[in-house]
Protein backbone atom coordinates (compact mmCIF):
# COMPACT_ATOMS: atom_id res chain seq x y z
CA UNK A 1 0.00 0.00 0.00
CA UNK A 2 1.34 3.38 -1.03
CA UNK A 3 1.91 6.10 1.56
CA UNK A 4 0.86 9.64 0.84
CA UNK A 5 -0.91 12.73 2.19
CA UNK A 6 -4.71 12.59 2.67
CA UNK A 7 -7.33 15.23 3.37
CA UNK A 8 -10.22 14.27 5.68
CA UNK A 9 -13.35 16.26 6.61
CA UNK A 10 -15.03 15.36 9.89
CA UNK A 11 -18.20 16.77 11.42
CA UNK A 12 -18.57 16.89 15.22
CA UNK A 13 -21.03 18.40 17.67
CA UNK A 14 -20.31 20.03 21.01
CA UNK A 15 -22.43 21.84 23.53
CA UNK A 16 -21.25 25.36 24.25
CA UNK A 17 -22.25 27.99 26.76
CA UNK A 18 -21.97 31.66 25.96
CA UNK A 19 -20.95 34.01 28.75
CA UNK A 20 -24.47 35.41 28.73
CA UNK A 21 -25.98 31.94 29.08
CA UNK A 22 -23.71 31.24 32.04
CA UNK A 23 -24.74 34.54 33.59
CA UNK A 24 -28.44 33.84 33.02
CA UNK A 25 -28.14 30.50 34.81
CA UNK A 26 -26.54 32.22 37.79
CA UNK A 27 -29.28 34.87 37.85
CA UNK A 28 -31.97 32.21 37.89
CA UNK A 29 -30.60 30.59 41.04
CA UNK A 30 -29.56 33.81 42.80
CA UNK A 31 -31.34 35.10 45.89
CA UNK A 32 -32.73 38.61 46.26
CA UNK A 33 -29.60 39.83 48.02
CA UNK A 34 -27.35 38.39 45.33
CA UNK A 35 -29.50 39.95 42.59
CA UNK A 36 -29.34 43.35 44.27
CA UNK A 37 -25.54 43.07 44.48
CA UNK A 38 -25.33 42.07 40.81
CA UNK A 39 -27.54 44.95 39.72
CA UNK A 40 -25.46 47.41 41.73
CA UNK A 41 -22.31 46.20 40.01
CA UNK A 42 -24.02 46.37 36.61
CA UNK A 43 -25.11 49.97 37.24
CA UNK A 44 -21.53 50.94 38.04
CA UNK A 45 -20.10 49.16 35.00
CA UNK A 46 -22.70 50.25 32.42
CA UNK A 47 -23.46 54.01 32.17
CA UNK A 48 -26.52 53.35 29.98
CA UNK A 49 -28.36 51.52 32.77
CA UNK A 50 -30.55 53.45 35.17
CA UNK A 51 -33.19 52.73 37.82
CA UNK A 52 -36.68 54.00 38.57
CA UNK A 53 -38.44 53.42 35.30
CA UNK A 54 -41.97 52.09 35.02
CA UNK A 55 -42.63 48.43 34.51
CA UNK A 56 -43.34 47.11 31.03
CA UNK A 57 -47.10 47.67 30.67
CA UNK A 58 -47.41 44.88 28.16
CA UNK A 59 -46.21 42.19 30.54
CA UNK A 60 -47.80 42.57 33.98
CA UNK A 61 -46.03 40.51 36.61
CA UNK A 62 -49.22 38.82 37.83
CA UNK A 63 -51.06 35.71 36.73
CA UNK A 64 -54.26 33.98 37.73
CA UNK A 65 -53.89 30.32 38.57
CA UNK A 66 -57.29 29.38 37.22
CA UNK A 67 -56.58 30.76 33.76
CA UNK A 68 -53.93 28.82 31.77
CA UNK A 69 -51.21 31.16 30.67
CA UNK A 70 -50.27 31.30 27.01
CA UNK A 71 -47.17 29.48 25.90
CA UNK A 72 -44.20 31.75 25.58
CA UNK A 73 -40.51 31.25 25.24
CA UNK A 74 -39.09 29.33 28.14
CA UNK A 75 -36.14 30.55 30.13
CA UNK A 76 -33.92 27.97 28.46
CA UNK A 77 -34.91 29.23 25.00
CA UNK A 78 -34.44 32.86 25.89
CA UNK A 79 -31.03 32.24 27.39
CA UNK A 80 -29.93 30.31 24.32
CA UNK A 81 -31.00 33.26 22.19
CA UNK A 82 -28.57 35.53 24.00
CA UNK A 83 -25.62 36.75 22.01
CA UNK A 84 -22.08 37.16 23.14
CA UNK A 85 -18.73 36.29 21.77
CA UNK A 86 -16.18 33.88 22.98
CA UNK A 87 -18.21 30.66 22.99
CA UNK A 88 -16.56 28.09 25.21
CA UNK A 89 -17.10 24.34 25.55
CA UNK A 90 -19.67 23.41 28.17
CA UNK A 91 -18.15 22.74 31.57
CA UNK A 92 -20.38 20.04 33.00
CA UNK A 93 -18.87 20.55 36.42
CA UNK A 94 -19.98 24.15 36.40
CA UNK A 95 -23.59 23.32 35.53
CA UNK A 96 -24.62 22.09 38.93
CA UNK A 97 -27.93 20.30 39.15
CA UNK A 98 -29.82 20.27 42.41
CA UNK A 99 -31.99 17.17 42.38
CA UNK A 100 -34.94 16.79 44.70
CA UNK A 101 -34.05 14.46 47.53
CA UNK A 102 -37.56 13.42 47.70
CA UNK A 103 -37.96 14.57 50.26
CA UNK A 104 -45.76 31.73 74.17
CA UNK A 105 -43.60 34.30 75.54
CA UNK A 106 -39.88 34.51 75.24
CA UNK A 107 -37.45 33.51 77.91
CA UNK A 108 -38.74 34.51 81.31
CA UNK A 109 -35.22 35.31 82.61
CA UNK A 110 -32.47 37.20 80.86
CA UNK A 111 -28.85 36.18 80.69
CA UNK A 112 -28.02 38.64 83.47
CA UNK A 113 -30.58 36.98 85.71
CA UNK A 114 -29.14 33.58 84.92
CA UNK A 115 -25.71 34.84 85.95
CA UNK A 116 -27.20 36.26 89.15
CA UNK A 117 -28.62 32.83 89.87
CA UNK A 118 -25.15 31.39 89.82
CA UNK A 119 -23.81 34.18 92.00
CA UNK A 120 -26.59 33.81 94.54
CA UNK A 121 -25.78 30.16 94.88
CA UNK A 122 -22.15 30.92 95.58
CA UNK A 123 -20.67 29.76 92.27
CA UNK A 124 -19.99 30.87 88.72
CA UNK A 125 -19.90 29.56 85.16
CA UNK A 126 -16.15 29.43 84.74
CA UNK A 127 -16.27 25.70 84.08
CA UNK A 128 -18.88 25.92 81.33
CA UNK A 129 -18.08 26.22 77.60
CA UNK A 130 -17.78 29.63 76.00
CA UNK A 131 -20.86 29.50 73.81
CA UNK A 132 -20.00 32.69 72.00
CA UNK A 133 -16.82 31.08 70.70
CA UNK A 134 -18.71 28.01 69.58
CA UNK A 135 -20.71 30.19 67.18
CA UNK A 136 -17.82 29.88 64.81
CA UNK A 137 -19.18 26.50 63.75
CA UNK A 138 -20.13 26.31 60.08
CA UNK A 139 -23.46 24.52 60.56
CA UNK A 140 -26.44 26.65 61.54
CA UNK A 141 -28.97 25.61 64.14
CA UNK A 142 -31.73 25.25 61.54
CA UNK A 143 -29.59 23.01 59.33
CA UNK A 144 -28.62 20.86 62.32
CA UNK A 145 -32.22 20.43 63.42
CA UNK A 146 -33.65 19.79 59.95
CA UNK A 147 -31.13 17.01 59.46
CA UNK A 148 -32.76 15.13 62.34
CA UNK A 149 -36.34 15.31 61.09
CA UNK A 150 -36.19 12.44 58.62
CA UNK A 151 -35.31 9.79 61.17
CA UNK A 152 -37.57 11.09 63.94
CA UNK A 153 -40.81 12.20 62.28
CA UNK A 154 -43.65 9.70 62.33
CA UNK A 155 -45.59 11.29 59.46
CA UNK A 156 -45.29 14.00 56.82
CA UNK A 157 -47.59 16.44 58.62
CA UNK A 158 -45.60 16.39 61.85
CA UNK A 159 -42.37 16.78 59.87
CA UNK A 160 -43.75 19.80 58.02
CA UNK A 161 -44.91 21.45 61.25
CA UNK A 162 -41.50 20.77 62.82
CA UNK A 163 -39.73 22.43 59.87
CA UNK A 164 -41.98 25.46 60.22
CA UNK A 165 -41.27 25.71 63.96
CA UNK A 166 -37.52 25.38 63.33
CA UNK A 167 -37.74 28.36 61.01
CA UNK A 168 -39.33 30.40 63.83
CA UNK A 169 -36.65 29.70 66.45
CA UNK A 170 -34.41 32.57 67.47
CA UNK A 171 -30.63 32.26 67.51
CA UNK A 172 -30.68 31.01 71.11
CA UNK A 173 -33.05 28.16 70.16
CA UNK A 174 -36.26 29.56 71.74
CA UNK A 175 -39.72 29.64 70.17
CA UNK A 176 -40.88 33.21 70.73
CA UNK A 177 -44.21 32.92 68.89
CA UNK A 178 -47.30 31.49 70.66
CA UNK A 179 -48.06 27.95 69.57
CA UNK A 180 -51.68 28.88 68.89
CA UNK A 181 -50.49 31.35 66.25
CA UNK A 182 -48.37 28.65 64.63
CA UNK A 183 -51.40 26.34 64.47
CA UNK A 184 -53.55 29.07 62.89
CA UNK A 185 -50.90 29.88 60.26
CA UNK A 186 -50.60 26.24 59.18
CA UNK A 187 -54.31 25.42 59.39
CA UNK A 188 -53.88 22.63 61.95
CA UNK A 189 -55.31 22.11 65.40
CA UNK A 190 -53.33 22.83 68.53
CA UNK A 191 -52.70 19.15 69.22
CA UNK A 192 -50.88 18.71 65.89
CA UNK A 193 -48.86 21.84 66.59
CA UNK A 194 -47.89 20.48 70.02
CA UNK A 195 -46.80 17.21 68.38
CA UNK A 196 -44.52 19.16 66.04
CA UNK A 197 -43.11 21.13 68.96
CA UNK A 198 -42.46 17.96 70.97
CA UNK A 199 -40.58 16.58 67.98
CA UNK A 200 -38.36 19.67 67.82
CA UNK A 201 -37.76 19.56 71.58
CA UNK A 202 -36.55 15.97 71.28
CA UNK A 203 -33.71 16.98 68.97
CA UNK A 204 -30.08 17.70 69.77
CA UNK A 205 -29.00 20.04 71.33
CA UNK A 206 -31.18 19.44 74.33
CA UNK A 207 -33.31 22.43 75.24
CA UNK A 208 -34.11 23.79 71.76
CA UNK A 209 -37.72 24.64 71.00
CA UNK A 210 -38.40 25.85 74.55
CA UNK A 211 -40.74 28.80 75.04
CA UNK A 212 -39.04 30.11 78.15
CA UNK A 213 -35.96 29.51 80.25
CA UNK A 214 -37.69 27.19 82.73
CA UNK A 215 -38.89 24.93 79.92
CA UNK A 216 -35.41 24.92 78.37
CA UNK A 217 -33.80 23.79 81.62
CA UNK A 218 -36.58 21.25 82.27
CA UNK A 219 -35.99 19.63 78.87
CA UNK A 220 -32.30 19.22 79.66
CA UNK A 221 -33.07 17.84 83.13
CA UNK A 222 -35.39 15.22 81.64
CA UNK A 223 -32.72 14.30 79.11
CA UNK A 224 -30.25 13.80 81.97
CA UNK A 225 -32.84 11.83 83.99
CA UNK A 226 -32.64 14.37 86.84
CA UNK A 227 -36.15 15.85 86.61
CA UNK A 228 -37.42 14.64 89.99
CA UNK A 229 -39.93 16.58 92.16
CA UNK A 230 -37.12 18.44 93.94
CA UNK A 231 -35.49 19.57 90.69
CA UNK A 232 -38.90 20.49 89.28
CA UNK A 233 -39.55 22.75 92.27
CA UNK A 234 -36.14 24.38 91.79
CA UNK A 235 -36.73 24.98 88.07
CA UNK A 236 -40.21 26.35 88.70
CA UNK A 237 -38.69 28.96 91.01
CA UNK A 238 -35.76 30.24 88.97
CA UNK A 239 -36.67 33.77 90.00
CA UNK A 240 -35.83 32.83 93.59
CA UNK A 241 -32.56 31.32 92.40
CA UNK A 242 -31.73 34.61 90.68
CA UNK A 243 -32.36 36.49 93.92
CA UNK A 244 -30.27 34.03 95.93
CA UNK A 245 -33.05 33.06 98.38
CA UNK A 246 -31.36 29.83 99.40
CA UNK A 247 -33.29 29.10 102.59
CA UNK A 248 -36.66 29.57 100.93
CA UNK A 249 -35.62 27.33 98.05
CA UNK A 250 -34.52 24.58 100.40
CA UNK A 251 -37.91 24.66 102.07
CA UNK A 252 -39.73 24.53 98.72
CA UNK A 253 -37.56 21.69 97.44
CA UNK A 254 -37.57 19.88 100.83
CA UNK A 255 -33.85 19.10 100.71
CA UNK A 256 -30.90 19.64 103.03
CA UNK A 257 -27.75 21.65 102.38
CA UNK A 258 -25.86 18.82 100.70
CA UNK A 259 -28.68 17.93 98.32
CA UNK A 260 -29.35 21.57 97.51
CA UNK A 261 -25.69 22.18 96.64
CA UNK A 262 -25.77 19.15 94.36
CA UNK A 263 -28.93 20.44 92.65
CA UNK A 264 -27.32 23.81 92.06
CA UNK A 265 -24.25 22.20 90.50
CA UNK A 266 -26.56 20.24 88.24
CA UNK A 267 -28.49 23.41 87.37
CA UNK A 268 -25.29 25.27 86.42
CA UNK A 269 -24.28 22.45 84.07
CA UNK A 270 -27.29 23.11 81.82
CA UNK A 271 -27.04 25.48 78.88
CA UNK A 272 -29.59 28.34 78.96
CA UNK A 273 -28.84 29.21 75.31
CA UNK A 274 -28.43 25.93 73.38
CA UNK A 275 -28.79 27.53 69.97
CA UNK A 276 -25.66 29.64 70.32
CA UNK A 277 -23.47 26.56 69.92
CA UNK A 278 -24.08 26.83 66.18
CA UNK A 279 -23.27 29.37 63.54
CA UNK A 280 -25.72 32.26 63.45
CA UNK A 281 -28.26 32.18 60.67
CA UNK A 282 -28.25 34.85 58.01
CA UNK A 283 -29.46 38.07 59.49
CA UNK A 284 -32.32 40.05 58.07
CA UNK A 285 -35.98 39.45 57.46
CA UNK A 286 -36.97 37.12 54.66
CA UNK A 287 -38.63 39.10 51.90
CA UNK A 288 -40.93 36.91 49.80
CA UNK A 289 -40.43 36.85 46.05
CA UNK A 290 -43.99 35.72 45.32
CA UNK A 291 -47.31 36.92 46.74
CA UNK A 292 -50.29 34.52 46.73
CA UNK A 293 -53.81 35.80 47.37
CA UNK A 294 -57.27 34.36 46.78
CA UNK A 295 -59.57 35.94 44.18
CA UNK A 296 -63.34 36.30 43.95
CA UNK A 297 -63.71 33.35 41.57
CA UNK A 298 -62.23 30.93 44.10
CA UNK A 299 -58.86 30.71 42.37
CA UNK A 300 -55.50 32.23 43.15
CA UNK A 301 -53.73 35.40 42.09
CA UNK A 302 -49.95 35.06 41.97
CA UNK A 303 -47.81 38.17 41.70
CA UNK A 304 -44.14 39.04 41.89
CA UNK A 305 -43.21 41.17 44.87
CA UNK A 306 -42.08 44.35 43.11
CA UNK A 307 -40.22 45.49 46.22
CA UNK A 308 -37.64 42.73 45.89
CA UNK A 309 -35.86 44.15 42.86
CA UNK A 310 -35.18 47.62 41.49
CA UNK A 311 -36.53 48.37 38.01
CA UNK A 312 -33.92 48.83 35.30
CA UNK A 313 -34.25 51.01 32.20
CA UNK A 314 -31.97 52.17 29.41
CA UNK A 315 -31.11 55.84 29.71
CA UNK A 316 -31.75 56.71 26.08
CA UNK A 317 -31.12 60.41 26.56
CA UNK A 318 -27.61 59.71 27.81
CA UNK A 319 -27.13 57.21 24.98
CA UNK A 320 -27.99 59.82 22.33
CA UNK A 321 -25.65 62.28 23.99
CA UNK A 322 -22.78 59.79 23.98
CA UNK A 323 -23.59 58.70 20.44
CA UNK A 324 -23.24 62.24 19.15
CA UNK A 325 -19.81 62.46 20.74
CA UNK A 326 -18.60 59.09 19.42
CA UNK A 327 -16.48 60.11 16.46
CA UNK A 328 -14.44 56.95 15.90
CA UNK A 329 -15.27 53.27 15.37
CA UNK A 330 -13.79 52.22 18.72
CA UNK A 331 -16.07 54.55 20.67
CA UNK A 332 -19.10 53.55 18.61
CA UNK A 333 -18.31 49.86 19.11
CA UNK A 334 -17.99 50.31 22.87
CA UNK A 335 -21.30 52.20 22.99
CA UNK A 336 -23.11 49.52 20.99
CA UNK A 337 -21.69 46.82 23.26
CA UNK A 338 -22.94 48.61 26.40
CA UNK A 339 -26.36 49.14 24.82
CA UNK A 340 -26.63 45.46 23.89
CA UNK A 341 -25.55 44.43 27.41
CA UNK A 342 -28.16 46.72 28.95
CA UNK A 343 -30.96 45.35 26.78
CA UNK A 344 -29.91 41.77 27.49
CA UNK A 345 -29.79 42.30 31.25
CA UNK A 346 -33.27 43.85 31.30
CA UNK A 347 -34.64 40.97 29.20
CA UNK A 348 -32.88 38.38 31.35
CA UNK A 349 -34.25 39.83 34.61
CA UNK A 350 -37.73 40.08 33.10
CA UNK A 351 -37.61 36.47 31.94
CA UNK A 352 -36.33 35.45 35.35
CA UNK A 353 -39.45 36.94 36.94
CA UNK A 354 -41.73 35.24 34.41
CA UNK A 355 -40.02 31.89 34.98
CA UNK A 356 -40.45 32.24 38.75
CA UNK A 357 -44.13 33.08 38.25
CA UNK A 358 -44.72 30.13 35.95
CA UNK A 359 -43.01 27.71 38.32
CA UNK A 360 -44.82 29.09 41.37
CA UNK A 361 -48.17 28.84 39.58
CA UNK A 362 -47.62 25.15 38.90
CA UNK A 363 -46.57 24.51 42.51
CA UNK A 364 -49.70 26.25 43.76
CA UNK A 365 -51.81 24.21 41.35
CA UNK A 366 -50.24 20.95 42.55
CA UNK A 367 -50.44 21.89 46.26
CA UNK A 368 -53.85 23.54 46.11
CA UNK A 369 -55.07 21.46 49.05
CA UNK A 370 -52.35 22.81 51.32
CA UNK A 371 -53.21 26.44 50.66
CA UNK A 372 -56.93 25.80 51.20
CA UNK A 373 -56.98 23.29 54.07
CA UNK A 374 -53.53 23.15 55.63
CA UNK A 375 -50.51 20.91 55.87
CA UNK A 376 -52.57 17.71 56.04
CA UNK A 377 -53.26 18.09 52.31
CA UNK A 378 -49.60 18.38 51.30
CA UNK A 379 -49.03 15.83 48.52
CA UNK A 380 -45.84 14.22 47.19
CA UNK A 381 -44.24 16.39 44.52
CA UNK A 382 -40.97 16.24 42.62
CA UNK A 383 -39.03 18.65 40.47
CA UNK A 384 -39.58 16.45 37.43
CA UNK A 385 -43.38 16.72 37.68
CA UNK A 386 -43.26 20.50 37.73
CA UNK A 387 -40.67 20.63 34.95
CA UNK A 388 -42.81 18.46 32.66
CA UNK A 389 -45.91 20.57 33.23
CA UNK A 390 -44.26 23.92 32.46
CA UNK A 391 -42.01 22.67 29.67
CA UNK A 392 -38.65 23.32 31.29
CA UNK A 393 -35.68 21.26 32.33
CA UNK A 394 -35.57 19.78 35.81
CA UNK A 395 -32.37 21.64 36.64
CA UNK A 396 -34.03 24.93 35.68
CA UNK A 397 -36.89 24.29 38.11
CA UNK A 398 -34.36 23.42 40.80
CA UNK A 399 -32.61 26.74 40.34
CA UNK A 400 -35.91 28.63 40.32
CA UNK A 401 -37.01 27.12 43.63
CA UNK A 402 -33.69 27.72 45.39
CA UNK A 403 -33.65 30.73 47.74
CA UNK A 404 -37.14 31.79 46.60
CA UNK A 405 -39.95 32.41 49.08
CA UNK A 406 -43.73 32.49 48.67
CA UNK A 407 -46.06 34.43 50.93
CA UNK A 408 -49.63 33.28 51.54
CA UNK A 409 -52.18 33.59 54.33
CA UNK A 410 -50.58 30.64 56.12
CA UNK A 411 -47.16 32.28 56.25
CA UNK A 412 -43.96 32.56 54.23
CA UNK A 413 -42.48 29.35 52.85
CA UNK A 414 -39.47 28.49 50.71
CA UNK A 415 -40.52 26.91 47.43
CA UNK A 416 -38.41 23.86 48.28
CA UNK A 417 -40.80 23.13 51.16
CA UNK A 418 -43.52 22.07 48.74
CA UNK A 419 -41.46 19.22 47.30
CA UNK A 420 -41.86 15.99 49.25
CA UNK A 421 -40.79 12.49 48.29
CA UNK A 422 -43.14 9.73 47.27
CA UNK A 423 -43.15 6.08 46.28
CA UNK A 424 -45.28 4.17 43.82
CA UNK A 425 -48.53 2.63 44.98
CA UNK A 426 -50.86 0.05 43.49
CA UNK A 427 -53.51 2.58 42.45
CA UNK A 428 -50.99 4.64 40.52
CA UNK A 429 -51.11 7.56 42.91
CA UNK A 430 -47.90 8.57 44.63
CA UNK A 431 -47.58 7.73 48.27
CA UNK A 432 -45.48 9.86 50.55
CA UNK A 433 -42.29 8.26 51.82
CA UNK A 434 -43.08 9.70 55.22
CA UNK A 435 -46.33 7.74 55.22
CA UNK A 436 -44.42 4.57 54.35
CA UNK A 437 -42.01 5.14 57.24
CA UNK A 438 -44.91 5.71 59.60
CA UNK A 439 -46.55 2.46 58.48
CA UNK A 440 -43.33 0.49 58.93
CA UNK A 441 -42.94 1.94 62.42
CA UNK A 442 -46.53 1.00 63.27
CA UNK A 443 -46.06 -2.60 62.10
CA UNK A 444 -42.85 -2.98 64.09
CA UNK A 445 -44.37 -1.40 67.20
CA UNK A 446 -47.14 -3.99 67.06
CA UNK A 447 -44.66 -6.90 67.14
CA UNK A 448 -44.57 -9.38 69.98
CA UNK A 449 -41.60 -11.32 71.31
CA UNK A 450 -42.83 -14.44 69.47
CA UNK A 451 -43.66 -12.69 66.21
CA UNK A 452 -40.78 -10.52 64.95
CA UNK A 453 -41.23 -9.44 61.33
CA UNK A 454 -38.37 -9.67 58.86
CA UNK A 455 -37.83 -7.10 56.11
CA UNK A 456 -39.28 -9.53 53.56
CA UNK A 457 -42.41 -10.03 55.68
CA UNK A 458 -42.77 -6.27 56.06
CA UNK A 459 -42.47 -5.83 52.29
CA UNK A 460 -45.16 -8.46 51.67
CA UNK A 461 -47.51 -6.85 54.19
CA UNK A 462 -47.00 -3.43 52.63
CA UNK A 463 -47.59 -4.83 49.15
CA UNK A 464 -50.95 -6.19 50.33
CA UNK A 465 -51.81 -2.67 51.49
CA UNK A 466 -51.04 -1.27 48.04
CA UNK A 467 -47.44 -0.11 48.43
CA UNK A 468 -45.09 -1.44 45.78
CA UNK A 469 -41.89 -1.82 47.82
CA UNK A 470 -38.97 -4.22 47.58
CA UNK A 471 -37.26 -5.76 50.59
CA UNK A 472 -34.19 -3.54 50.20
CA UNK A 473 -36.40 -0.45 50.09
CA UNK A 474 -38.11 -1.52 53.30
CA UNK A 475 -34.72 -2.03 54.92
CA UNK A 476 -33.61 1.44 53.83
CA UNK A 477 -36.71 3.08 55.33
CA UNK A 478 -36.40 1.01 58.50
CA UNK A 479 -32.81 2.12 59.02
CA UNK A 480 -33.76 5.73 58.24
CA UNK A 481 -36.21 5.84 61.15
CA UNK A 482 -33.65 4.27 63.50
CA UNK A 483 -35.15 0.78 63.90
CA UNK A 484 -32.89 -2.26 64.14
CA UNK A 485 -33.01 -5.49 62.19
CA UNK A 486 -35.29 -8.39 63.11
CA UNK A 487 -32.44 -10.12 64.99
CA UNK A 488 -31.68 -6.98 67.01
CA UNK A 489 -35.35 -6.45 67.83
CA UNK A 490 -35.72 -10.09 68.88
CA UNK A 491 -32.81 -9.78 71.34
CA UNK A 492 -34.25 -6.53 72.69
CA UNK A 493 -37.65 -8.17 73.26
CA UNK A 494 -36.03 -11.01 75.18
CA UNK A 495 -34.06 -8.63 77.39
CA UNK A 496 -37.18 -6.60 78.06
CA UNK A 497 -39.09 -9.72 79.03
CA UNK A 498 -36.34 -10.83 81.41
CA UNK A 499 -36.16 -7.54 83.26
Amino acid sequence: MALGPRLDIRQTQSLVMTPQLQQAIKLLAASNLEIETFISEALEANPLLDTGGPSDPGEPERIEIAAPAGEEATADQLMLAGGGEGDAPLDLAAVDRDFDTGDGAGPSMRDAEWGAAAGGAGGDFDDTPDWEQLRAAEVTLAEHLEGQIGAAASDAQTAFIARHIIGLLDEAGYLTIPLEEVADDLGVDIFDAKAGLRLVQSFDPSGVGARNLAECIAIQAREADRYDPCMKALIDNLDLVARGEVERLKRLCRVDDEDFADMLRELRSYNPRPGLAFAPAETGTVVPDILLTGNESGGWDIAINEETLPKLIVNRGYYLELNRGATNKESQGWLKEKLADAHWLIRALDQRQKTILKTAAEIVKQQDGFFRRGVAELRPLTLREVAEQIGMHESTVSRVTSNKYLWCERGTFELKYFFTSGVASADGEGASSAAIKARIRALIDAETAKNILSDQQLAEMLQKEGFDLARRTVAKYREAIGLGSSAERRRAKKLAGAS
